[in-house]
């Protein structure tokens, strides 16, 4: 059956199979109007840029519970991480595999949330791997994090609709937080507009 919208219009970004071949892709999506690619293999909780003119919008490094060291936000990266290459697992893991990739998913937006506000994205396949957990901790994570102030939950169009309108100083002073930093002097100080370097009559230029 057709498509319930134009295709050709509404086609502005995309993901690569398994993350691979974003070099490649770029110079193509580039000349066919794409706005964003999520392609990347792997990135941080900051705020994106633009890649060969196209944003990139890359899955991010995400505390995991019980260990030291982080994943990727998608489904298939915890997975990897607790049932290694089975999507059936003994069914006996399945609650404590829940709530620890739920806790992952809350932990990387609470890190953003109360530091640098970077915009974080999840990745899901939309399967019932291991039961269904992990479309089940999508779900309880975006239950919980949907009614906080300042969230927004939306596509990735939005997103860069949004970040187009932006003045690119204010981007450029949001991509200089480093992950888990919090804007000096706070987020009103911080993203004050430079004050004018041309004196009032009567008075000098500031210095």
């Amino acid at each position: 059956p057709s498509l319930p919208f134009d295709y050709d219009k509404e086609l502005i970004g995309g993901r690569t199979p398994c993350l691979l071949g974003q070099e490649n892709l770029l110079p193509v999506a580039r000349e066919l109007g794409w706005r964003y690619d999520a392609s990347s293999p792997g990135g941080l909780q900051r705020w994106p840029d633009k890649k060969q003119g196209v944003w990139d919008l890359p899955l991010q490094g995400i505390p995991f519970p019980g260990h030291r060291f982080e994943v990727l936000s998608m489904d298939y990266n915890i997975l990897a991480n607790q049932s290694k290459n089975s999507t059936r697992a003994p069914s006996y893991n399945y609650p404590g595999w829940r709530t620890q990739a739920t806790q992952s998913y809350l932990a990387g937006f609470q890190r953003a949330y109360e530091t640098n506000r970077a915009p974080f994205f999840i990745g899901n396949h939309f399967e019932e791997w291991n039961g269904g957990i992990y479309m089940d901790a999508v779900e309880t994570t975006l239950k919980q994090i949907a009614d906080k102030p300042d969230v927004r939950l939306v596509s990735f169009r939005q997103f860069v609709d949004w970040l187009d309108a932006q003045d690119p100083a204010v981007l450029a002073k949001l991509r200089g937080l480093e992950v888990g930093e919090r804007p000096p002097g706070g987020w009103s100080a911080f993203l004050r507009p430079a004050k004018s370097r041309k004196g009032t009559a009567g008075q000098p230029a500031a210095r």
